[in-house]
């Protein structure tokens, strides 16, 4: 069923990224929003109806005049052969040439207040309008049936078919984000190694405690190859080193080169988009700075938020885990300013996990251009996303292009999503055409600071049982893959291997191939973090290693900050950029397999020795996945890594 419904989008999309689909014609005037409908809510699945008082908010997304216009400008103004390189549009400019007209507004305004919806704050870029009501004014409104349905364990609203509006209305309407729950959970990508079990249960902000606490046990190094483990049987032959205990802010700037710059990323202001906010953020990452980068303070001048409110009368978004993006909040903010410790840093937190609250958080950075670069380290599983969201995410990331912003998506956590899916597939948002898609590594910093080797982050965990290893079995690592939905982007062709470039595609199709660039993922080589969880104790602050490809798009993020005050100006959209500098430099460090493993000790109940220790071997870049490290470009860890000075200089 998902391969059939990935089809299905993959023929809707391809020929036009950001354009409407062709509407079909419905009697009564109407007609349909093409695959509105998901292919999940079926008479087999369904539970129940939708309560005819419940509420809903939802948002029509209008087209853009000239969306081909658009695209071209957007490749020429990112494109360093172009004559019209980096002369970005403001958002007035992108608003008054591109934007859907006043009178387009006001007539689906009209439309839905005659519904009976109210209608929420237009944005700036009159991207969307918003509106909320009832379950039964929605139905009325869009000529469907609402109902509840069971799939993959969870129980989501959607309609029965196809969506459908006013005819007069097709042409100027996007898609309609909202009424469904089709893709209600996005997950942050990051990980601390801990085992299964660790989820805290969902809830508003207000209603949630700090995540549940976490501690590294030790043995563990300050650098890698510190410790050897001596204790425990060879592996291979081999006495392994402890896993770090995590590198600090210091360590990663070292090994990308960037700690002699002469330049800390000021000028520049790295927007962070999440789900809900942290009550302890500033406290939180203000106190880590302190204790682990003190030269560099995280002062309350350099960090904002704006956060969406809670609509506590809206039905609830089904487990959205708030205290994990908690978690995933501090990762983003302590790695941005550890990487670009003089830049500003916007927290954009949007009203809960939905896509229709991200993109609203991500829309808002764009349509006032709010920052330069935006980190985003959450993602879907795979690519069988809803048309509607498809081509709403394009449109907006489209326009980020158009005024220089850098939009940035962790490329996932979960390798190829064979073990999730069944076939291999790379995560969106990351495989959308308009971002830069980070993906992960593993990484080897030695006592100097130095880089001693970098290779791609796919990990496997053997466990050490009565004194015998068991068999590796895959834990995590870098997602990568070619997509479905989006052909081979023009910055591509030429440097992904057609061998990449095919796979998941019929005839001589060739698609977008993701990640484009990595850095430090693997949380067995990981970060340091600081944050308030809840322990046996209390709650309070502490610290531990995490990992993840959230924390490799906050550190290349900061590190691209640092590019920014460097070379005094704004990068914006650096992919067609950085696929011409591997042909013509070392600017960027290719990364290839390197055979390596650490030693790693658990607590058992993730917070001390009360109920013993787990010990394992992790095995680094394991081998096992369709998604491969290798020379040159490949589909773990896209071009490489930045190469320090040269990087700066060139990028």
């Amino acid at each position: 069923m998902r391969r059939s419904s990935t089809l299905l989008l993959s023929l809707a999309v391809v020929g036009g990224l950001t354009g409407a689909l062709p509407a079909t014609a419905s009697a009564q005037g109407r007609q349909d929003i093409p695959q509105s409908h998901p292919l999940w809510a079926n008479a087999q699945a369904k539970v129940a109806d939708t309560a005819p008082a419940a509420k809903l908010s939802f948002r029509v997304y209008l087209n853009q005049r000239d969306n081909a216009g658009a695209e071209a400008l957007a490749q020429a103004v990112s494109d360093p052969d172009s004559a019209t390189y980096r002369q970005f549009l403001s958002p007035d400019q992108v608003r008054d040439r591109f934007a859907a007209s006043d009178a387009t507004v006001g007539a689906v305004k009209a439309w839905l207040t005659g519904n009976g919806f109210s209608i929420g704050e237009i944005p700036s870029n009159r991207a969307y309008v918003e509106a909320t009501g009832t379950a039964d004014q929605t139905e009325k409104a869009f000529a469907v049936d609402l109902g509840k349905y069971r799939v993959k364990g969870q129980t989501l609203r959607a309609a029965d078919k196809n969506l459908s509006v006013p005819a007069n209305l097709a042409g100027d309407v996007l898609g309609v984000v909202g009424v469904d729950q089709a893709t209600n959970l996005f997950k942050p990508d990051h990980t601390d190694g801990a085992d299964p079990g660790t989820a805290t249960k969902a809830g508003q902000p207000s209603d949630v405690a700090p995540s549940p606490g976490f501690r590294n046990a030790p043995p563990c190094s300050a650098y890698y190859g510190e410790k050897t483990d001596t204790t425990d049987p060879a592996y291979n032959g081999k006495q392994l080193p402890y896993a770090p205990c995590g590198y600090t802010p210091a360590q990663l700037r070292s090994a990308y080169g960037i700690d002699k710059a002469g330049a800390d990323g000021k000028g520049t202001t790295i927007a962070i988009v999440d789900a809900f906010a942290s009550p302890t953020i500033y406290a939180d990452a203000s106190t880590y700075a302190r204790k682990n980068d003190p030269a560099h303070p995280l002062k309350q001048s350099q960090f904002s938020q704006h956060v969406f409110p809670v609509n506590s009368e809206l039905e609830p978004p089904d487990q959205c885990d708030a205290a994990g993006w908690y978690g995933e909040e501090t990762l983003d903010v302590e790695a941005a300013h550890g990487l670009a410790p003089g830049a500003d840093i916007l927290y954009v937190g949007g009203s809960d996990c939905q896509d229709n609250s991200l993109d609203e958080a991500l829309n808002y950075v764009v349509a006032g251009h709010k920052a330069d670069i935006v980190s985003n380290s959450y993602g879907d599983t795979g690519e069988d996303i809803p048309a509607d969201e498809v081509k709403v995410f394009n449109q907006i990331s489209l326009q980020a292009v158009l005024e220089g912003i850098g939009v940035y998506f962790s490329s996932g956590d979960n390798g190829d999503e064979v073990a999730r899916l069944g076939t291999p597939s790379p995560d969106f948002s990351a495989s959308a055409p308009w971002i830069t898609a980070v993906g992960g590594t593993s990484i080897a910093i030695g006592k100097d600071g130095k880089k001693i080797f970098e290779t791609g982050w796919e990990t496997s965990k053997s466990p050490l049982t009565d004194g015998v290893y068991g068999p590796a079995a895959y834990t995590s690592g870098s997602g990568g893959g070619t997509s479905r939905l989006f052909p081979q982007p023009f910055y591509q062709k030429g440097v992904v291997p057609d061998a990449l470039a095919t796979k998941n595609q019929t005839g001589k199709n060739k698609g977008r191939v993701v990640p484009d660039i990595a850095a430090i993922g693997d949380p067995n080589t990981g970060f340091l973090v600081g944050q308030t969880q809840t322990f046996p104790e209390g709650a309070h602050y502490d610290q531990y290693r995490i990992g993840g490809t959230s924390l490799a798009s906050p550190v290349f993020a900061g590190i691209m900050a640092v590019a920014d005050s460097f070379d005094h100006f704004h990068h914006g959209f650096i992919n067609p950029v950085i696929y011409k500098l591997t042909s013509r430099t070392s600017a960027i460090s290719d990364v290839k397999h390197v055979d390596g493993a650490v030693a790693r000790v658990d607590y058992a109940n993730q917070v001390d020795a009360t109920d013993g220790l787990l010990r394992s071997v992790r095995t680094l870049d394991y081998q096992g996945l369709t998604i491969h490290t290798a020379p040159g470009y490949d589909d773990v860890t896209g071009l490489g890594t930045p190469n320090g000075l040269l990087f700066l200089l060139l990028v």
